[in-house]
C-alpha cells in the first residue's frame, strides 16, 4: 500500500498529480495550520503578460494558528474573478475551446464550498477524473491522532492507513526522520520531479511549475501524458 500525505494546494502543478498518480492513497493534510501566502489558496498561470496569481481570498486576520480545515473564504464570487482572468488569458492555447467547458464547470459548482479545504479537494478530485487518476483521496483528519512532531505524525497516519511504502516531496528531507519508519517497517520514497517532458506552452520561456490548468488548456486529453 503506497500512501503519500500532502497539503491540499489550489489547482496545483502537474508534480502534485504526478504524486497522487504513484500512490493507492493520498491524504490531504488538512489538520494542521494554514501558512499564509503558500499554495493553499492560490497559484500561478501564465499570461500574454507574465506569470499572474489566481487568489481564492481567505480569512486570515487574528486567526493565526487555525488550521486548513477551518480556513473560510471571504469572497464568494472569487470563483467568477478567475474564471474570467482564465477566459481573458488561456483563449490561443490550443485545446482552450475543448477544455474550457470542463474547467468552467469546477468552478461554478465550486461556489457551494466555504472552506479552502473542501475547494481544494473539490478541484483536485474533478482534474484527477479528468486524467484517469484513480487514487483514493482522503482527509488526514479521518484518523486518530495523537503524536505532534512532524515524522510520528505521519508515521501514525501510515500505520492507521495500513502504508508499506510512504511516498514523500524532496522537501521534506528537512525534518523527516528515516530511521522511524524503518521502525515500523514502512519504506520511505522520495519523490522525484525532475525531468518532465516539455509541452507546447504559450508566452515565453518554458515554465514548469505552474497551476495544471495550464497543461490541460495546452494538451487536452493528452495531458496524462506529461506527467
Amino acid at each position: 500500500m503506497k500512501v503519500a500525505i500532502n497539503q491540499s494546494n489550489y489547482i496545483s502543478w502537474k508534480g502534485y498529480f504526478d504524486m497522487i498518480k504513484s500512490v493507492d492513497l493520498f491524504i490531504l493534510y488538512d489538520d494542521v495550520q494554514y501558512t499564509r501566502r503558500d499554495w493553499r489558496n492560490r497559484n500561478k498561470i501564465k499570461t500574454p503578460h507574465g506569470l499572474k496569481w489566481l487568489t481564492i481570498p481567505v480569512n486570515v486576520k487574528g486567526r493565526y494558528l487555525q488550521k486548513i480545515k477551518d480556513t473560510t473564504i471571504s469572497d464568494q464570487n472569487w470563483n467568477i474573478a478567475h474564471l474570467k482572468t482564465l477566459k481573458g488569458s488561456q483563449t490561443k492555447c490550443r485545446y482552450f475551446k475543448d477544455v474550457y467547458p470542463f474547467v468552467e464547470d469546477l468552478y461554478l459548482k465550486a461556489d457551494q464550498f466555504k472552506i479552502i479545504s473542501d475547494i481544494n479537494y473539490h478541484f483536485i478530485t474533478g482534474i484527477c477524473e479528468y486524467l484517469d487518476i484513480d487514487t483514493k483521496i482522503v482527509f488526514s483528519s479521518e484518523y486518530d491522532l495523537s503524536e505532534e512532531r512532524k515524522t510520528d505524525r505521519l508515521i501514525d497516519i501510515c500505520r492507521q492507513a495500513g502504508a508499506t511504502e510512504y511516498i514523500s516531496g524532496p522537501l521534506a528531507k528537512d525534518y523527516i526522520i528515516k530511521d522511524k519508519f524503518d521502525e515500523f517497517d514502512i519504506k520511505l520514497t522520495w519523490m522525484n520531479y525532475d525531468n518532465y517532458p516539455i509541452y507546447p506552452q504559450l508566452y515565453g520561456e518554458f515554465v514548469h511549475k505552474i497551476s495544471i490548468l495550464d497543461l490541460l488548456f495546452n494538451c487536452g486529453s493528452d495531458s496524462k501524458n506529461f506527467i
